[in-house]
């Protein structure tokens, strides 16, 4: 007797990739890689598009510390930064976008032909790589390009990137230089890295629980029913069968449809069992809520409130948040807002020698009054002892 074709073929279903951050320094023929694969950066940008609550955390640190902006004690000194019409403030609100989401940021440096004046370009990080430091331990340069991190680097020669010298107004035989803040990272030679950076595993399970939730309402919510037929059919006829049950019944727009089958015996009649629930969706439920917290803490926030999430059985919803941004504000927001001062303040410096830089800020109190103060690079103060004029828009 011939043996049966047979209808069933079982198959392992493979555990999902294990994600991969690396910030491996490694040096290549000419740059120093920013990852095994170069794209370290890239893969925080991805990162910071996927994740609704690790993105509101990054744009709320990062609204913080740009406050009201940038104010100096001339106001024409923060005019113009470039021949692209860019204000000072426009550079200074992306370098601190940079800063938060890859710890570090770019200024590209040009010199007027007498070498009087600079002009300042704000450069996207994830388009820097170093150079290899020289025997000295220093860093000479960056190059720069569009695509790292987009391609095999291997591939890349070099008309891709350009190279800039670090910033030293003594090299005037150099009217193009790039400035790069690091932060010390102990074993990162190169790069730093994020203050975030050990939660990239969360923010990735983050993604993932999204991702889970809108398959399954995509796909039908989840299987609730097994069909078995007694067709006996080809292999053809049975991915058939599935298609016109996947058109018919799967997706959103089919939910709650009526199924109807028209069989020729009662005894060719298709089983329908119901599969019962798993839980699967509480328990996602209970892995978003840690996640949420996980993420929160990586960036130091200690209330969801400031992000314009309530909890359940929260009280005290005023005091609770102005309390938990207020710590924000002394912990987080202004030492970043203070390191950016003193690197903005060195180079406004090279056009103006006498400029005083700071930040208005708001400070709110519980009986709804407000107060604007000015950080500088060294402390926070108000406009009268910095010697700051008060913007017309808050006076």
């Amino acid at each position: 007797m011939a043996e049966k074709n047979k209808k069933f073929t079982f198959h392992t279903v493979p555990a999902s990739k294990k994600a991969n951050w690396d910030w491996n320094e490694k040096e290549s023929a000419e740059f120093v890689k920013n990852g095994d694969q170069n794209d370290f950066p890239q893969q925080l940008i991805d990162m910071y598009n996927r994740s609704s609550v690790h993105a509101s955390c990054i744009n709320a640190i990062v609204e913080g510390v740009i406050g009201e902006g940038l104010t100096a004690n001339e106001d024409v000194y923060l005019e113009r930064a470039n021949s692209k019409g860019e204000s000072w403030q426009d550079v200074f609100n992306k370098a601190a976008l940079d800063y938060k989401l890859q710890g570090t940021y770019a200024i590209e440096i040009l010199y007027s032909r007498d070498r009087t004046r600079i002009e300042v370009h704000n450069i996207d990080y994830s388009l820097v790589r170093a150079k290899e430091k020289d025997e000295r331990g220093h860093i000479p340069g960056y190059y720069v390009s569009t695509k790292f991190g987009h391609m095999n680097y291997k591939k890349l020669n070099p008309d891709d990137y350009s190279y800039l010298p670090v910033f030293d107004p003594e090299k005037e035989d150099e009217y193009a230089q790039i400035f790069v803040h690091r932060n010390y990272r102990p074993g990162q030679l190169y790069y730093s890295l994020p203050d975030y950076v050990g939660a990239l595993r969360i923010i990735d399970l983050d993604q993932s629980i999204d991702n889970f939730h809108v398959t399954n309402i995509n796909s039908g919510l989840a299987p609730s029913l097994a069909i078995t037929t007694f067709t006996n059919g080809s292999s053809d006829q049975l991915t058939e069968i599935q298609n016109q049950l996947n058109g018919n019944y799967g997706g959103t727009d089919n939910a709650g449809a009526l199924i109807y089958m028209d069989v020729d015996d009662p005894v060719n009649a298709p089983v329908i069992t119901p599969i019962p629930q798993n839980g699967a969706d509480n328990y996602y439920t209970t892995i978003n809520d840690l996640v949420m917290q996980k993420i929160l803490t990586a960036h130091r926030i200690t209330s969801p409130m400031i992000l314009g999430i309530k909890t359940e059985g929260q009280l005290g919803g005023r005091t609770e948040m102005l309390d938990a941004y207020l710590l924000l504000q002394n912990t987080v927001i202004k030492p970043y807002q203070q390191s950016l001062l003193k690197s903005f303040e060195m180079l406004l410096e090279y056009n103006y020698t006498d400029v005083v830089l700071g930040i208005e800020q708001k400070k709110l109190f519980d009986d709804g009054t407000e107060k604007v103060e000015v950080v500088t690079d060294q402390e926070t103060t108000t406009e009268e002892e910095a010697g700051i004029e008060q913007s017309p828009n808050l006076a």
